[in-house]
């Protein structure tokens, strides 16, 4: 019986020798949870692949374009599988050099995995070729920049032939490389970055820096319909949001004006590491780009990482605006981004920040409030939202998220003491 269906293909995740198998599965894992709107039969790996059945045997590309959307996938095909019968594989090859739409050349590239067939591969390409050419008298054979290709695979036991194939984005499945949080705000730049280490393998969990009550709570409806925008892909498991309005007015009336921008987000990755800490994750993601804006320039990305023990990764470091527009494009969170929304990137802006902030100033001002007390508030006031589409993320317990705080948080006060 011959059956469409979608062929995952994937790279990286090929080059993981003895480790192989549990990227595997997790992929198979989450494009369960991301095919939960088709009526899928089964998800299977094979050698190589997985592959991906629609219940009505007929997969169609409205599936294919939902897998593409998820991390480890590096291509996928709407391939036909049949059985090692010669006619039937001709005639499958036949059918999918007829759905490739408009071209003028093609080549056959045929292969088989295991030896225990006895047709070679250069006999199979011969004969499938000679029936496409029959096929399709009016095109030509170009071995070297063919329009289109044919691929006949013969791999344990079955066929698959396809030519029809689209990238999907690559990367690691989510789920194997552990857990990091982000700080995520609704801007174009961080959504991007949170895709980026989700891409990576990485499950996100994000913070997000509210000017409530200073502001309205607009910002956190962006950033809730971002992690939406997201869902495809299943690189976010919950979302923080951190009401931050009236700590920045302290601050704001306690530091030199020009190190404001600095001394917040000295207390937003404190904040943001605590949180990693109850969470069981291992480094900060941030949106920043080196020298785009006042606070991103290095001497004033090494005074806010002085603040923290953890790795803070910056994937976008090397990007320019333009770039990171494109990404968020893609990924589907431009259009959200757009929306301007008050939040506490808005809220007692200095006239003239620093742009080359010396330590020693930064130390000083950081001593002049109770950063530790804030930090302490602002963890206890966090609220969150989870998200089901991340099938890697483990939530931890209500109570044992507040015991863990309370413990870290006198932890910290019997060191000042």
């Amino acid at each position: 019986m011959t059956q469409r269906l979608c062929l995952v293909h994937y790279h990286e995740i090929g080059l993981k020798g003895k480790n192989r198998a549990i990227f595997e599965n997790q992929l198979v894992k989450n494009l369960r949870r991301a095919l939960k709107a088709f009526d899928v039969a089964a998800i299977a790996r094979i050698s190589g692949y997985v592959v991906v059945e629609s219940a009505d045997a007929h997969a169609s590309e409205e599936m294919a374009a939902a897998i593409r959307r998820v991390p480890g996938v590096a291509r996928v095909s709407l391939a036909y599988r049949c059985g090692l019968d010669e006619g039937d594989y001709v005639a499958c090859a036949i059918r999918a050099l007829g759905e490739s739409g408009d071209f003028a050349s093609f080549k056959v590239h045929a292969r088989r995995s295991a030896t225990t067939y006895e047709r070679h591969s250069i006999d199979m390409n011969r004969l499938v070729g000679s029936a496409l050419c029959e096929a399709f008298p009016d095109k030509k054979v170009d071995v070297h920049h063919p329009d289109v290709t044919v691929v006949v695979h013969v791999v344990q036991g079955s066929t698959y032939v396809y030519a029809a194939s689209a990238p999907g984005v690559g990367g690691l499945p989510v789920g194997t490389a552990g857990k990091v949080v982000p700080l995520l705000s609704s801007g174009f730049d961080s959504p991007v970055a949170t895709w980026m280490v989700g891409r990576r393998g990485a499950t996100c969990v994000p913070v997000h820096f509210s000017g409530r009550p200073m502001t309205a709570d607009t910002s956190e409806w962006l950033c809730q319909d971002i992690v939406d925008a997201l869902a495809p892909s299943g690189v976010v498991g919950r979302l923080y949001v951190v009401p931050f309005g009236e700590r920045q007015r302290e601050i704001s009336l306690a530091v030199p004006q020009s190190l404001r921008i600095i001394i917040y987000r000295r207390v937003m990755v404190q904040v943001a590491e605590r949180i990693a800490h109850l969470e069981g994750a291992k480094a900060l993601v941030t949106g920043e780009s080196l020298g785009q804006v006042a606070s991103q320039t290095l001497e004033n990305i090494a005074a806010v990482d002085e603040a923290v023990s953890m790795p803070v990764l910056r994937p976008l470091i090397g990007s320019d605006k333009q770039e990171i527009i494109r990404r968020a494009q893609e990924i589907g969170t431009y259009d959200i981004s757009c929306q301007t929304a008050p939040d506490c990137c808005t809220l007692f802006m200095p006239r003239r920040p620093e742009t080359h902030a010396r330590i020693a100033h930064v130390l000083e001002a950081w001593e002049s409030f109770d950063h530790a007390a804030m930090v302490d508030e602002l963890v206890e006031r966090a609220e969150w939202r989870d998200f089901s589409q991340c099938p890697s993320y483990r939530p931890p317990r209500a109570d044992e998220y507040r015991a863990r705080h309370a413990e870290l948080a006198g932890a910290r006060k019997e060191g000042e003491r």
